[in-house]
């Protein structure tokens, strides 16, 4: 083997001027590159290097062959223009058999195409700054402003590229020159307006342009967490790493219940669990509902759960499916037949024997009624109160507060300071004060105004009933369960994918 080597260089040697006519590389030229390559710029290395290369190629190529014994002697000289035919007919796909083999070919054809790469493909990312527009920056590639106008034209197709904002980034793939850095072709062009939804314009296999919009499928991820409170609420539920949009709906769901601003104290908590929308990756894209919500107030504990019914109609409920969301009860008795004795408004006073603004309604009952809670709240008051008799205030939240006359007695436990909730006893009806007969003095405080309680809009939410209780009941019942795990943890978990 090393004998017929040593022949190779020789022949090779011998007939170097043929090897150079075969790749069409001036012997000449290739000495005036080798002096002025220092003089030159990089590309004469690379056409130097191409020459090289080709010729190790040669040399290789023919080491691989299994039959040398048979085609090499001491007097044969290669034939080089046979070579030359070979390689074009492999180029050509030819089935005829040539003197050199197979591999030996392909292994020049390879390093011939990787030396020979003339281009690349790019992608890069243009970043929309003030005063730009589409065909600014896609002209600034090197597009005249036709050529951008056509892909302005295209793209407004499946998304008007006029609704760019700034520090919106555009992705475009191209082909450039390798040595000049000039772009060749514009290949695809991407925007994504936001996470997860993307509008593609992208070259085919004809050259045509084609638009299609592209949205990634959106998960569910149920994510949990829970801390005291120090400070505000919002602060609290923030550095527990939820999300801002979930803070504000907790703490609208609450909103008709609890004035956080008073209500609220250093060493209370809240429990949430609400959903995520993420991409596949895991990217989060949208933060989706609340689907319980809780808040310890010193020792009294709210917990109320999503849920939407039959008609599609969404609230959220305590675990009894009573609506939170109600506001006031117009008529908070347990005698629901008991008769309005005297309206709100200007009245003669029975007592006084004057005409006065009567800042409240009368509800005529038979003595010892219960009296309910108008909605939750903080008991501010509850005291004997003049002309009011025994009288109870209770405050709901920042907007609204109620009022309630004549009492006879306050329920067990009733005092300043006390959370109650809606539809809670907090006293029997009576004569006490300035009254005629037994009654329930109502009245309703808005923003520090006295309004007409039968005028006071309650919210759409209705307590569950039929079907949509046992739903319900179930759904609370699975929550439970996942509840437990997920709060013993006292970390962000998933609860369930889809």
């Amino acid at each position: 083997m090393v004998k017929q080597m040593n022949l190779l260089k020789k022949h090779i040697d011998v007939d170097a001027q043929k090897l150079a006519g075969l790749l069409k590389i001036d012997i000449k030229r290739l000495r005036y590159i080798k002096l002025a390559v220092k003089r030159r710029d990089n590309h004469k290395v690379i056409a130097l290097g191409y020459a090289a290369a080709i010729t190790v190629a040669f040399i290789l190529s023919l080491t691989n062959n299994n039959d040398v014994n048979a085609s090499i002697t001491p007097t044969d000289t290669i034939n080089y223009i046979m070579l030359e035919n070979a390689l074009d007919r492999s180029m050509e796909d030819s089935a005829e058999p040539t003197l050199y083999p197979e591999k030996s070919l392909d292994n020049i054809k390879s390093l011939y195409n990787m030396v020979n790469v003339k281009e690349k493909n790019v992608e890069k990312e243009l970043t929309v700054s003030k005063g730009d527009t589409f065909i600014s920056l896609i002209s600034s590639l090197g597009l005249d402003y036709n050529q951008a106008h056509a892909f302005y034209s295209k793209f407004k197709k499946i998304y008007d590229p006029a609704s760019l904002r700034i520090g919106q980034k555009i992705i475009v793939s191209l082909t450039e020159d390798i040595q000049t850095h000039e772009m060749l072709s514009l290949d695809s062009i991407v925007i994504e307006p936001k996470s997860g939804q993307r509008y593609i314009l992208e070259r085919n296999d004809q050259n045509e342009y084609i638009a299609k919009a592209e949205k990634d499928e959106l998960l569910e991820e149920i994510n949990n967490a829970s801390g005291t409170i120090q400070g505000s609420l919002s602060v609290s539920m923030r550095k527990q790493g939820v999300p801002g949009k979930i803070v504000a709906k907790f703490s609208n769901i609450f909103g008709q219940s609890v004035d956080f601003r008073r209500d609220v104290h250093s060493g209370d908590k809240f429990e949430v669990i609400y959903e995520n929308h993420i991409t596949p990756s895991g990217e989060v894209i949208k933060t989706g509902n609340i689907l319980y919500a809780g808040l310890v107030l010193r020792k009294t504990r709210i917990e109320l759960y999503r849920f939407a019914d039959k008609n599609g109609n969404v609230d959220y409920y305590n675990e009894k499916g009573l609506a939170m969301k109600r506001t006031l009860h117009r008529k908070p008795l347990a005698f629901q037949r008991a008769r309005i004795s005297s309206p709100f408004g200007k009245r003669r006073h029975p007592i006084l024997k004057r005409t006065i603004v009567h800042w409240g309604v009368d509800y005529a009952a038979p003595s010892g009624t219960a009296i309910y809670a108008g909605g939750d709240g903080v008991v501010q008051v509850a005291k004997y109160n003049g002309g009011y008799g025994n009288y109870i205030k209770i405050r709901h939240n920042s907007e609204y507060s109620t009022a309630y006359g004549h009492m006879k007695s306050f329920a067990k436990g009733i005092r300043p300071g006390v959370r109650v909730k809606q539809g809670q006893v907090i006293g029997y009806v009576g004569s006490t004060g300035r009254s005629t007969g037994p009654h329930l003095h109502y009245e309703v405080v808005q923003n520090g105004r006295r309004v007409n309680p039968l005028k006071i809009k309650a919210a759409a939410g209705e307590n569950l009933a039929g079907n949509n209780l046992t739903k319900f009941k179930q759904q609370v019942a699975e929550l439970k369960q996942t509840y437990k795990t997920m709060f013993a943890q006292n970390e962000p978990a998933k609860m369930a994918e889809k």
